[in-house]
């Protein structure tokens, strides 16, 4: 699924909740055949418009179960550390005079990633909830950008709680 904002627009709640609904459930099933039969499993951020009320009430209606996300954990994303780095780096040092040469770019790298790249970065995500877990929630990733480290600490609660709902989908 593919899905843009027009230029200056911001991302909130009522457009997140009518992206869900018209765009992502009706994508799912050409996807993903007996996915929505089964239900569907969201892992997302804490970011405002994923945590509004609309949006709850919006991924109650459509039927979908969200996975609670400890804030400022990154080292939990699947977009932060598995995606968004290794495309960073193939439009690095590039100049685009459009959004669409952006677009483009971005859909043939998509396209040309394996078969296995997005299970591997879920697969990923496994071992570092239980990792989490293991360190009693003090697990601490460091992600170095441009020289400046960041760490991160993960709530042991909030990990837990994740990975009680998680072998059921899995």
């Amino acid at each position: 699924m593919k899905h843009y904002l027009e230029r200056r627009a911001t991302v909130n709640s009522v457009r997140y909740s009518e992206m869900l609904s018209t765009e992502l459930k009706p994508a799912i099933p050409n996807k993903r055949q007996g996915l929505l039969s089964s239900g569907v499993l969201l892992l997302l951020e804490n970011a405002r418009p994923h945590t509004a009320i609309h949006t709850l009430q919006t991924l109650e209606k459509l039927g979908f179960t969200v996975l609670e996300h400890p804030g400022y954990s990154p080292d939990l994303a699947p977009s932060d550390y598995h995606l968004f780095g290794p495309l960073k780096d193939a439009l690095k040092g590039r100049r685009f005079t459009s959004d669409e040469g952006v677009k483009k770019v971005v859909h043939e790298w998509l396209a040309a990633q394996p078969k296995t790249f997005f299970s591997d970065g879920i697969q990923k995500l496994l071992e570092r909830w239980n990792k989490c877990i293991a360190k009693r929630g003090y697990y601490v990733e460091k992600l170095y950008n441009h020289k400046v480290s960041a760490v991160v600490e993960i709530n042991y609660k909030n990990c837990v709680r994740i990975l009680i709902d998680l072998p059921s989908y899995v």
